[in-house]
């Protein structure tokens, strides 16, 4: 418990860094975001009515408190760029939080092809050491982790999108309107993303089985007669997959932060490209959120990697 409350704590501080980090780096960045909206050919009545509405008129001390506050209070903010109508504009929540499933509906579904297929391919791939399939698998893997995501993207969408027709590229359907063409249509934005992921954690965990078969406790199995099979699944495998679980968590904590490339080759409209639209648009309340959410999202996944590192071995020190 002391170990876990630990962790909570470091996580609330660092969350509390970023927040301030975020927030100042947003007030020193060049570029007027009042003329970004009104245009040069605004007149000073107008920018200093805008001001006065986005509160940029106030200390930057007291901007913040009041956006940390609204923060704790669930309140967002509201967008500089987005309306719902000519004299309301859009609240961050409501922004984000119509496209966020998109992104964890993504990212389950790369998360479950990159598990699925990297483990057992990775178990394959250790006991066929030294055997024609390791050359190949390794040849298949370094191709696959050296393809760029939006040229992988691009392949994706020429196989199965043109040639075999598997979907229209460019044919997004919403969540909201088909939740099976939704699912249909995310597959293969899930396959560009999964495929170098799977390449490397397979890697991973061949080198790791590799290493724990070289252990005492292998051979001591051996000799009590156990089958390679059992010694693989049942010993190996098992204090194998220890490393993992942490490159399993970057790999977690990457993908629910939102694939940025992914998402604009497959014109999906999610976090990542959500954060690009606003960064170019200066769109500040929404960029400030969400990087508080992707930091969020790796804060946390970490955290609780080490708290499943710590139950799984509970020889990890606390300290």
């Amino acid at each position: 418990m002391k170990y876990i409350c630990k962790k909570i704590i470091t996580l609330i501080m660092t969350l509390f860094l970023v927040s301030v980090a975020a927030f100042l780096a947003f007030q020193v960045i060049p570029g007027d975001v009042v003329t970004s909206i009104l245009g040069t050919e605004a007149t000073p009545e107008m920018e200093e009515a805008l001001r006065e509405e986005l509160g940029l008129n106030d200390p930057p001390v007291e901007r913040y408190l009041n956006w940390v506050s609204g923060v704790l209070k669930g309140d967002l903010g509201v967008s500089y760029r987005y309306s719902k109508n000519m004299n309301e504009r859009m609240p961050v929540a409501e922004l984000i939080g119509d496209k966020l499933p998109v992104t964890l509906w993504l990212a389950a579904y790369s998360l479950i092809l990159i598990i699925v297929i990297s483990i057992p391919l990775g178990v394959l791939w250790a006991r066929s050491k030294n055997h024609y399939l390791d050359a190949a698998l390794n040849v298949i893997s370094q191709t696959a982790m050296a393809v760029p995501a939006f040229f992988l993207g691009i392949l994706v969408t020429y196989l199965f999108g043109i040639i075999l027709k598997c979907f229209t590229p460019g044919g997004y359907v919403s969540y909201r309107e088909d939740f099976a063409g939704f699912m249909h249509y995310l597959l293969f934005p899930a396959i560009s993303i999964a495929i170098p992921k799977i390449a490397m954690t397979a890697r991973f965990l061949r080198n790791s089985m590799l290493t724990e078969i070289r252990s005492d406790y292998v051979r001591t199995a051996y000799s009590k007669g156990c089958t390679d099979r059992r010694v693989m699944y049942t010993h190996v495998l098992r204090n194998a997959l220890m490393p993992v679980v942490t490159f399993l968590g970057m790999i977690i904590a990457e993908t629910i932060a939102g694939s940025i490339v992914v998402e604009q080759v497959f014109g999906l409209p999610g976090v990542g490209r959500l954060l690009i639209s606003s960064i170019s648009t200066r769109d500040f309340p929404v960029v400030e959120i969400l990087v508080l959410y992707i930091t969020s999202v790796v804060i946390i996944v970490y955290a609780l990697i080490d708290i499943l590192y710590r139950m799984i071995d509970p020889r990890i020190s606390s300290k």
